[in-house]
């Protein structure tokens, strides 16, 4: 475990994951949307973020969380010696991102850009957890169904098995983690 893609819906607690699994492995986090946003919320030029990642892609180790965008999505994958696919029922997506937005009035959210304005994210994050669902989701699954015999994929689709795939890790990096 190298490099680490985490993806899935908005909503899907993929940078609370990356942060943690960065915590517990040593491996370096990357949350694509502080690439792929100014502070502020002002979205960077495609053609500066694509290099952005493409440097990123080159490093020896790390773990990205997010989208980004389609083009770097399916690099980013392909790249990838992880995969982690975060998989939940769609309505835990939509009570994910108001539980985040409802949080984020006393603790900024995991890896958003600074600055960046919440209300909108939020609104945007809604409309955007359907399209996934109905676009992306169905192509996630195929992907990580024929990477299995690739790569390393943990296909994450409840609390339990996210808090046993915090487990996982802990025991194969000798570190003791408080059950959740």
């Amino acid at each position: 475990m190298k490099k680490v893609a985490v993806f899935g819906n908005a909503g899907a607690g993929k940078s609370t994951l990356s942060q943690r699994l960065a915590d517990l492995t040593g491996l370096p986090w990357v949350p694509l949307d502080a690439m792929k946003y100014k502070p502020g919320g002002g979205e960077v030029p495609h053609a500066e973020f694509k290099a952005a990642h493409d440097a990123l892609l080159l490093q020896d180790q790390w773990i990205v969380d997010g989208f980004g965008s389609l083009d770097t999505l399916w690099e980013r994958l392909d790249t990838a010696d992880t995969l982690v696919y975060l998989d939940m029922p769609v309505w835990r997506h939509y009570w994910w991102v108001t539980k985040r937005f409802l949080q984020s009035a006393w603790v900024p959210p995991a890896g958003w850009p600074e600055r960046s304005p919440l209300l909108k994210g939020t609104l945007n994050a809604y409309a955007t957890v359907r399209l996934c669902h109905t676009k992306l989701t169905p192509k996630y699954r195929e992907y990580v169904k024929q990477a299995q015999t690739t790569k390393q994929v943990y296909h994450l689709r409840s609390h339990q098995d996210i808090a046993q795939f915090y487990q996982t890790i802990a025991t194969q990096t000798d570190v003791t983690f408080p059950r959740s």
